[in-house]
């Protein structure tokens, strides 16, 4: 049988159609599977910082509730750090890219004073050291040690004074929190 005609011209044409096609086909997957060379965009990292106060003997719903505050302070301060990186830099400030959570710390100050409330959930248990204070998660259970006094006291004759008003101590607690925060720039 031999082909005339359109025909003739129609088969090569076709043949050539699917080879270009295939061809096509793999150089789409090759280019596909070529490795990228973009490099990522430009970030600014900030460290966000807060300080809440905390009740001495906080609960465990009021010190996650304290946490969660804390958190959401130390986003707030992270971003107004970024933005004020990315204006003296003469960039723009893009979206966040990561958030990580730093955990934080419950720190009393005053004489003698530590706090005796629950913890929250500070995302990694241990001791934490900042600015000279030191929180240890308390151990369920524990009992404070037992001071012994003299089972004796002397009385002693004192002059009578003026009374004198007490100083009042400045005590109390806080818990800082802490987060790191990655932004694009641009």
């Amino acid at each position: 049988m031999h082909l005339t005609g359109p025909r003739r011209v129609l088969i090569p044409a076709t043949a050539v159609t699917v080879i270009a096609l295939i061809a096509a086909g793999m150089l789409g997957v090759a280019s596909a599977e070529a490795p990228t060379t973009a490099s990522p965009p430009p970030t600014v990292s900030v460290q966000g910082v807060a300080i809440e106060p905390i009740e001495q003997s906080a609960s465990s719903a009021t010190a996650t509730t304290v946490y969660r505050q804390g958190m959401a302070g130390a986003v707030t301060d992270g971003q107004t750090k970024a933005q004020f990186l990315a204006s003296s830099a003469g960039v723009t400030l893009g979206a966040v890219q990561s958030i990580v959570e730093n955990g934080g710390y419950i720190g009393c100050t005053g004489n003698e004073v530590e706090y005796l409330g629950e913890q929250p959930d500070f995302g990694s248990p241990g001791v934490e050291s900042y600015g000279g204070e030191v929180s240890v998660p308390r151990v369920a259970g524990a009992v404070a040690p037992v001071t012994s006094k003299p089972a004796v006291k002397h009385a002693k004759k004192k002059k009578s004074k003026a009374p004198v008003a007490k100083r009042a101590s400045a005590a109390g607690c806080t818990l800082t929190a802490q987060v790191s925060l990655t932004y694009t720039i641009s």
